[in-house]
């Protein structure tokens, strides 16, 4: 329970129908099985103390005592643990006997949760055995405990404050207003489903759909429980299906499997971040809250965490990669169509950044259907400027068939040097930034005379570190890559790449595999000198970092533990902490850069525009950030 991490499970069981006794021993065998695992919250079937498909034999006097007889056995086998079970059962409740999810906790009855909608989308009408519940909540007396009873009832953990629990039972969850979505805006983070759904063709699908859709529109983690091997197959075939779903993703899925916990651990911190970002919550006094407390102990964490989060998964990559070029490409013909501007000029160091750009100012003129020679390439060769670079840059834009210039700039910047009085030996900021700025203003002096538009190159990763000098490269006139991060450059290029032919895929192929430069120190013997993730640290964990900092607003110790998970294998936790600190350290300090940031596309979920996506003063303290850092994570 560490960092907002809560393991949990769903399992079915195969159920005899009618057979309580044998029913209530393999739910019994299941819990402990989750006790071993040190699974905190479990989540059973519906109706799997008597199987959903007894039919009239609901009303038989043996079967309801007999239900009474095996919830006191589960509350008795419930004390071992502080496991918090939420499984289904018939439940008579003054009289009237309702399809119910019971929620047990430590030998406590905790509450009784009735189904509210009784008729499935198949035609099965349950009216015919169950009561439609007509009050929200009430308290009662049940098997020698008094307990509550309603729909409206909210399990709250004590020790985690973010962990709370709402029900909803089976085709509540296909109704156009299920139950889970008033519990998620009494603040339930967690909604348990036990349902037993009969299978169709396609149905599967439908409610994995169903989840993980209503788990994204709540910010919530969506259990489904759904049992069904052992029912009765008389009209309908039942089959178990159980997911365990996340803000939208499906953490785990299993299906036709019964006596298995599916496990999987929620993050109900960033459940509870997410909702207040999105307002999702409020509090309605209307909800009963019903407290319960798990032990606080570390939980292993099994789920795992993608090294490179801003980068499509393999199988949607190309249709999104495609879909943010032409994002991108959309926005650029937009402010050249407002302008009147037919013509785009950027500076090409031959590196990653500045070919994306290009290749995005590619595809915007063709969609102008202008001829690609309203693209101007400039070469800007300085003191650190590499053969490789150059010849790339150079060749690449040959075989694109755009207006390509080289201006050289050391000796205007020499002649800078003099002027300012630097000495050319001493090889600091001011050495590197009059480069930088000598570069801008040739771009936005020939912009001025050809009558076209600085494209600016720098991308996303770039500005959160602050890696870009002040009114150099910092500045442009329309910035496009500034909320694509530097992992996901390197795919876009690459992506690109494949779709050329011979020579110029190697070519482009070549500048995404050199190294990341700003190229401001002299070469030596020919080789880049000044490499940024020697100096900053990798960007794919500066990436990392940035999206569970900016997207989810985790602090230094969680991010770190995400970080060890994902890069374990890659990177030890001493480097890892270096990084970190170097990453708030410049990025709260280089907001200021960020403050008057040309315009440009937002792409992603995450970006530093201050007009739409972040902001923050240039001269905030990175202080409290920084003591969870230098403290080593103790």
């Amino acid at each position: 329970m560490r960092d907002g991490f809560v393991k949990v499970a769903v399992a079915a069981i195969e159920v005899t129908v009618a057979d309580i006794e044998a029913n209530i021993a393999k739910i019994i065998a299941v819990i402990d099985d989750a006790v071993a695992q040190d699974v905190r919250i479990l989540v059973l079937p519906e109706l799997v103390t008597t199987a959903l498909s007894c039919g009239d034999l609901f009303f038989q006097h043996q079967l309801q005592q007999k239900i009474g007889e095996g919830i006191v056995e589960v509350l008795k086998a419930s004390e071992r643990s502080d496991l918090l079970i939420i499984l289904g059962s018939p439940i008579i409740v003054c009289g009237a006997l309702y399809n119910s999810a019971v929620v047990i906790q430590g030998g406590r009855l905790l509450g009784v949760v009735p189904k509210e909608h009784l008729i499935s989308p198949c035609g099965i009408d349950q009216r015919r055995w169950f009561v439609h519940p007509r009050t929200t909540y009430r308290e009662t007396e049940l098997f020698g405990q008094k307990t509550w009873f309603g729909t409206d009832l909210l399990f709250k953990c004590t020790t985690m404050n973010d962990l709370v629990v709402g029900c909803e039972i089976g085709v509540d969850l296909y109704n156009i207003s299920p139950p889970s979505s008033r519990l998620a805006v009494g603040v339930a983070t967690i909604i348990a489903n036990p349902a037993v759904i009969n299978e169709l063709v396609g149905s599967r699908d439908y409610q994995s759909l169903l989840t993980r859709h209503q788990s994204a529109k709540l910010a919530c983690a969506y259990l489904y429980s759904g049992g069904g091997e052992g029912e009765s197959t008389t009209d309908f075939v039942y089959t178990p299906h159980l997911i365990i779903a996340e803000n939208g993703r499906c953490l785990a899925q299993s299906i036709d499997e019964s006596g298995v916990l599916l496990i999987s651990e929620i993050d109900v911190e960033r459940l509870a971040l997410e909702r207040r970002r999105r307002q999702i919550t409020a509090c309605d006094m209307s909800f009963t809250s019903i407290p319960f407390s798990l032990e606080v102990r570390p939980t292993t964490l099994t789920r795992t965490f993608l090294t490179h989060p801003f980068v499509p998964n393999v199988e949607e990559r190309g249709e999104r990669l495609e879909r943010i070029l032409t994002i991108q490409a959309l926005a650029l013909k937009k402010r050249l169509q407002h302008t009147g501007i037919k013509r785009v000029i950027l500076g090409l160091s031959g590196g990653l950044d500045s070919t994306l750009a290009l290749l995005v100012c590619i595809r915007t003129i063709d969609m102008l259907g202008l001829d690609r020679s309203s693209v101007i390439g400039v070469s800007m060769p300085g003191f650190g400027t590499t053969e490789r670079t150059r010849g790339n840059s150079e060749a690449s834009a040959e075989l694109l068939g755009i207006d390509f210039r080289t201006i050289p700039i050391a000796e205007a910047v020499a002649q800078h040097f003099k002027d300012i009085g630097h000495d050319p030996s001493v090889h600091d900021a001011t050495y590197e930034n009059s480069q930088a700025r000598e570069r801008t203003q040739i771009l936005m002096d020939l912009a001025n005379s050809l009558g076209a538009l600085v494209i600016g190159t720098g991308d996303l990763s770039e500005l959160a570190l602050g890696w870009a000098t002040y009114n150099g490269d910092q500045m442009s006139m329309y910035s496009l890559n500034g909320s694509v991060a530097k992992t996901l450059a390197r795919e876009l290029v690459r992506y690109e790449a494949s779709r050329f032919d011979e020579p110029l895929r190697s070519i482009i192929t070549d500048i995404v595999d050199t190294p990341v430069s700003p190229e401001l120190l002299p070469a030596k013997e020919g080789s880049i000198t000044q490499k940024t993730e020697e100096i900053l640290g990798p960007y794919e964990v500066h990436d990392f970092f940035l999206y569970y900092i900016l997207r989810w607003g985790f602090g230094p110790k969680k991010v770190l533990r995400l970080a060890e998970s994902a890069f374990g294998g890659t990177y030890t936790k001493k480097e890892l902490e270096t990084w970190l600190a170097t990453f708030y350290r410049r990025f709260i300090s280089q907001q200021f850069k960020r403050s008057c940031m040309p315009d440009g596309p937002k792409i992603g979920s995450v970006a530093l525009s201050p007009r739409s996506a972040f902001v923050m003063p240039s001269d905030a303290s990175a202080d409290l950030w920084l003591s969870e850092v230098d403290s080593n994570f103790v």
